[in-house]
């Protein structure tokens, strides 16, 4: 849900474990599975950043097409069993600009 919210964003990964309330043990590894599948894509964050920053080098993540397709699914899928309305974010864009 977290990368849906924007999904052209670029995240880092404390970042994301931050937004969706896990731990980096978490996170990470589901993270890795994602961009084994296609559905994220992640870079390194250019050196002269972070050593500017005086932090360690950060990892971006931003979900792909494929991916932003898959988690909608399955997020609508979880919402209609709870019987809950779906957000706003989770809703595909169509060719019009709109969303349906």
């Amino acid at each position: 849900m977290a990368l849906l919210e924007d999904p052209v964003k670029e995240r880092y990964g404390l970042e994301l474990c931050e937004l969706a309330g896990l731990p980096s043990g978490t996170i990470y590894p589901i993270l890795a599975r994602l961009e084994q599948v296609g559905w994220v894509d992640s870079t390194w964050e250019d050196p002269a950043v972070h050593e500017e920053a005086g932090r360690p080098r950060r990892r971006f993540y931003r979900i792909t097409g494929d991916g932003a397709e898959h988690a909608r699914d399955a997020l609508a899928r979880t919402y209609r069993a709870r019987k809950q309305p779906l957000p706003g974010w989770a809703a595909r864009p169509t060719a019009d600009g709109g969303v349906s």
